[in-house]
């Protein structure tokens, strides 16, 4: 058993562990300006939460049902997008979280996609309920 930590750590690069492990942002916000939910085809289920002030987007979480590679990918969503424009949030893409996190097992890069994709979603609905 020890061995299987031992790779895990060996195998990823800080970015992913930290990304993996991360809590703070695992949270639902009640009445978000924008909220986006994807099923992806693994079965992995990804909500985003949004606020925003003036422009900017003020808070992210998410809740995730899924693999760590998911709950990284998440993190890494929010991390990119907290204290951004909304405009700078629409251009985070998969292919940014999987260079950041480095170690994003190459079989779920899926993972990124349905991140991404539950982001967009959330970035939609904040700007329908802003029109």
């Amino acid at each position: 058993m020890l061995n299987n930590n031992t790779d895990f750590f060996q195998t990823h690069s800080l970015q992913y562990i930290e990304m993996a492990l991360r809590t703070d942002r695992i949270k639902k916000i009640d009445n978000p300006d924008g909220y986006g939910k994807r099923v992806g085809d693994c079965g992995d289920i990804v909500e985003f939460f949004l606020t925003c002030k003036n422009g900017t987007i003020d808070s992210s979480s998410f809740i995730v049902q899924g693999c760590m590679n998911t709950t990284a990918c998440c993190n890494t969503v929010a991390k990119f997008i907290q204290g951004k424009t909304i405009e700078t949030a629409w251009k985070v893409t998969p292919a940014k979280i999987d260079k950041f996190l480095k170690t994003l097992p190459e079989d779920h890069f899926h993972c990124a996609e349905l991140s991404v994709g539950a982001l967009y979603l959330a970035l939609t609905d904040l700007s329908i309920k802003k029109t």
